[in-house]
């Protein structure tokens, strides 16, 4: 992670220590109190539409923090966002430096819940569904895997070796084929009836009409709705699906066939967001809540509730529609002008974020990313936005997902500065507004953190978070296009050296202030709620947020 991956290697190690106690504390706590709870309910801040996270719907979901522990990987994310090995999954072995060259072995007795091996045929999968080579995967992202060259699996093995292309050593390797990166390959291939191994096949044998079946089956099978057919979601975790609500709530149970350690509480419930939140809290009926700080307006907590608030590694955003009325550089401009960054990052109680390129570890590199240009934003300037205008007259259409007090008065803020300009702005929130919204013209404005997450939505990784403006990359919401910009994110993602890093994001401030496909406001600052008769429960500053560690809660009786 850019920053964050050159800490000193003692916070290293201490974060690390730090995961492993998140991780296995409560088994202690366990041992000298009463029996858990059988059930918990955990509440996040997104929908949760799909099963496959790695979608350019299911990554801005609420979906990564409830199957953290459901779809595991060779590495999850610790409390710190920190990339932690799991090794109840498997093992990665450098191999080679230049070109990178790594070795993965899933442990041999890696099952999913349906009893089928994990296999390398999933990392294939993983491989081909999010490295752009084949663009009929509705994928969020490419990043990292992109530079990959090759996948060499035997299907049905255990045993990957994961060669990367000269000079594209991705520095943050271990978000590669981590939690909720890999899906069952095998039920593609029931589906298809392809066989054992088949889909490796198709995809190493580069066939192309197999492959977009493949990618058909891929984009859509693991949506998620009350009437499923479970055979087709299988787990690799100590969790798996049992059912989902009418409400639209995920019901996971402890999975029999986990090799690892058993879970502590045997069901958790993970609800989406609700306008309810305040009477859910106030009844008891929520043990863990794991939302954007502001989004519920003001939270009055019983006193059998804890609150702790804490940055995340996302970046609240205005993110522009590529077509309508913003799709001119002047408006982009003019709006951004006469938006009040200042106020708004004073109502969050948060300092202005101006990060693009590094929004995941902003601190490091802050000075490198506040270029002149960003004085020109820095408070509301009707004047200058009607010039950019011309004097003509401009209405924009402004969307989040409800409910959410803190963009409902952001919104509000916006209309108020924009008015004297001639902008007139309408909020158009709804409870399904997100990124499929600005895809589909329904809205010309999204406010939305990273890759237009409700929740934090960033990998933190800001290699990786940095595509969501490469021109070839599906959380491009904006489809924001510059040779330049895309030559500087790749650059980002193989270099480690600080000076470096700093002198190209120097290089993109100018360009992309002055194309102007997102306004960053600040950073989304997280509320975590737990009960106090709740253990191991820690927040996350990533998409996966505080669910990387479900399986060690434990509510007391």
């Amino acid at each position: 992670m850019l920053g964050r991956r050159r800490l000193h290697s003692s916070v290293r190690r201490t974060s690390a220590v730090m995961a492993v106690l998140a991780l296995t504390g409560g088994l202690g706590l366990a041992a000298c109190s009463d029996q858990p709870a059988d059930a918990v309910d955990y509440a996040v801040d997104g929908a949760l539409v799909s099963y496959n996270t790695n979608t350019f719907v299911g990554a801005a979901s609420g979906g990564p923090q409830a199957f953290a522990r459901v779809l595991t990987g060779f590495n999850y994310h610790g409390p710190d966002g920190q990339i932690v090995g799991d090794h109840d999954f498997g093992a990665i072995a450098v191999v080679g430096r230049t070109p990178l060259i790594l070795d993965y072995e899933i442990k041999p007795e890696a099952v999913y819940s349906d009893g089928k091996p994990i296999t390398c045929d999933d990392m294939v999968l993983a491989w081909a569904s999010q490295s752009g080579r084949f663009p009929e995967f509705d994928a969020a992202s490419r990043a990292g895997y992109a530079d990959i060259a090759t996948v060499d699996c035997a299907p049905g093995q255990k045993k990957a070796r994961v060669s990367f292309a000269p000079d594209r050593g991705f520095t943050d390797y271990g978000q590669l084929f981590s939690a909720t990166s890999m899906m069952p390959s095998h039920v593609i291939a029931d589906v298809l009836g392809l066989g054992d191994g088949g889909v490796t096949t198709a995809i190493l044998n580069n066939d192309g009409p197999a492959v977009e079946r493949i990618a058909q089956v891929w984009n859509t099978t693991w949506n998620l709705g009350a009437d499923l057919d479970l055979k087709k979601f299988p787990s690799s975790g100590p969790y798996k699906l049992d059912s989902v609500t009418d409400e639209g709530a995920v019901v996971l149970v402890t999975n029999d066939k986990w090799w690892g350690t058993k879970p502590i509480t045997g069901r958790i419930t993970v609800w989406p967001r609700s306008p309810e939140l305040q009477d859910r809290v106030n009844e008891g009926a929520y043990d863990v809540v794991d939302i954007a700080a502001g989004s519920s307006g003001t939270l009055n907590l019983p006193d059998d509730y804890v609150r702790t608030d804490s940055p995340s590694a996302g970046i609240e955003q205005l993110i522009f529609a590529p077509q309508g009325p913003l799709s001119a550089v002047p408006a982009r401009r003019a709006l951004a002008l006469c938006t009040p960054r200042d106020v708004i990052a004073r109502n969050a109680e948060v300092p202005v974020a101006n990060a693009r390129l590094n929004a995941a570890t902003e601190d490091a590199y802050g000075a490198a990313e506040a270029t002149p240009q960003v004085n020109d934003f820095a408070v509301a300037n009707p004047e200058a936005a009607r010039a950019a205008l011309n004097g003509q007259p401009l209405t924009v259409r402004i969307g989040y997902q409800t409910p959410n007090a803190r963009l409902a008065a952001t919104v509000g803020a916006i209309a108020r500065t924009c008015a004297p300009a001639g902008i007139t702005v309408e909020d158009v929130a709804g409870e399904n507004t997100g990124p499929l919204a600005l895809r589909n013209n329904e809205i010309d404005v999204l406010i939305a953190s990273t890759g237009g997450a409700a929740g934090s939505g960033s990998t933190g990784s800001s290699a990786m978070d940095a595509y969501t403006l490469h021109s070839a990359n599906g959380n491009n919401l904006p489809r924001y296009s510059n040779e330049r910009i895309d030559a500087i994110i790749a650059t980002l993602a193989v270099t480690s050296d600080p000076k470096e890093l700093a002198r190209l994001l120097g290089e993109a401030g100018p360009i992309l202030w002055a194309d102007m496909p997102t306004l960053p406001l600040y950073r989304q600052q997280r509320t975590l709620l737990t009960s106090t008769k709740m253990f191991a429960v820690s927040g996350n500053p990533t998409r996966w947020g505080a669910g990387w560690n479900m399986d060690r809660w434990r509510l007391s009786q």
